[in-house]
């Protein structure tokens, strides 16, 4: 021992000691020792959380279960690194504009089908109702994995500046309801005016059905005035929900198609500000959307449909929705021969049918 340590007092000892041992672990001067607290570990600060407005294509009644339990979740668990504000059907932008505002910025993320927003890619034709593409809700999970179309909204997106494609997932079933026309034949849809998805609407006009476009929070109105004869526009469960099976008198059964397509989208400049683990996140919640509706339109369809008592049930003679049906091949084609990767989509959709007709029961 030297005779500087030797003759240290016993807390100049401790001291030393102290120096000693954070020199070789190297704290170095940036440490403090006894007399004083550790100095604050380096936190790479913002100045407060990512802040996105999302609009979706639902009014409010239906927003409650197609997208706010996802919203709500995502905000509490982001744990005030980012927060969503929701907006609903028009109130922020009208339905009709949302792709444009979801390019230009003024909202940061969508939750739509192309067709109502006029997406300008190719494929848009198939958001939403495309008929008889789909005769359960599982189908559209299973077309995107396995049949590729993923892979083909993922390209037709890249070609889009601005707008970043996420995720697809299933609806409900297209069913027609009515104030006071019931709907028994094919000859009963001409001259009805409904409110209704494009595609779904392009294809029922050839049997005289008139689509009309309309906010949607003024289509409960529009059915009590008359300006609409009914709507085509979703299944039994939004009918009950949002209060159209109080004026709708009349539910046609046939289903032109089993599942609506509706995809997420972000605005491309603000998903790339959220950092990596922030859009996992909001992956993660789209999953639980989609497994929250899966859940609520099946067995919503199935309970309103034997169970509720707002509407008489009516249904096409089997030869006329056998004719319905073999329409759509024509209309099938004439979709897949408007480009490329159209052509590509109603390929998936014709290989996705003939292999469930070949498996059966439970599938077809």
């Amino acid at each position: 021992m030297t005779k500087e340590k030797a003759d240290q007092s016993p807390s100049e000892k401790i001291l030393s000691t102290r120096r000693h041992f954070l020199t070789k672990s190297g704290l170095g001067a940036g440490a403090v020792v006894a007399g004083s607290t550790l100095a604050a570990p380096y936190v790479n600060a913002q100045s407060g959380p990512i802040k996105w407005r999302l609009q979706t294509y639902s009014g409010a009644p239906l927003g409650a279960h197609v997208i706010k339990p996802q919203i709500e979740a995502f905000n509490k668990a982001a744990n005030g690194e980012m927060e969503i504000e929701l907006y609903y059907a028009d109130q922020l932008v009208p339905t009709s504009d949302l792709f444009r505002a979801l390019q230009s910025g003024t909202i940061d993320a969508v939750q739509s089908d192309e067709a109502t927003m006029a997406s300008p890619v190719d494929i848009a034709v198939f958001g939403g109702y495309f008929p008889f593409a789909t005769r359960y809700s599982l189908d559209v999970p299973a077309l995107f994995k396995y049949y590729g179309l993923k892979e083909i909204w993922e390209e037709a997106y890249s070609e889009v500046e601005n707008v970043t494609w996420l995720s697809t997932g299933a609806w409900d079933p297209l069913h027609i309801f009515t104030v006071d026309k019931p709907i028994r034949s094919l000859a009963d849809m001409n001259g009805l005016r409904v409110f209704g998805v494009p595609t779904a609407g392009r294809f029922l006009s050839r049997y005289g059905l008139v689509p009309v476009t309309i906010p949607w929070d003024n289509v409960e109105v529009a059915l009590q005035t008359g300006e609409l004869d009914g709507v085509a526009w979703c299944g039994f469960t939004e009918a009950y929900e949002v209060g159209w099976a109080d004026v709708c008198k009349y539910a046609l059964t046939n289903s032109v198609t089993g599942a609506w397509f509706g995809s997420y989208f972000a605005n491309t400049a603000s998903w790339q500000k959220v950092p990596p683990h922030l859009q996992e996140l909001f992956r993660i919640t789209i999953d639980q959307s989609h497994y929250y509706r899966d859940i609520w339109y099946w067995g919503g369809e199935a309970k309103l449909r034997v169970e509720g008592e707002k509407m008489e049930l009516t249904a096409l003679p089997p030869e006329e929705w056998d004719q319905v049906v073999k329409d759509s091949e024509g209309f099938w084609d004439e979709v897949a021969s408007s480009s490329p990767r159209s052509g590509k989509v109603v390929e998936a959709f014709k290989k996705y049918a003939a292999v469930m007709q070949k498996a059966g029961y439970p599938y077809r």
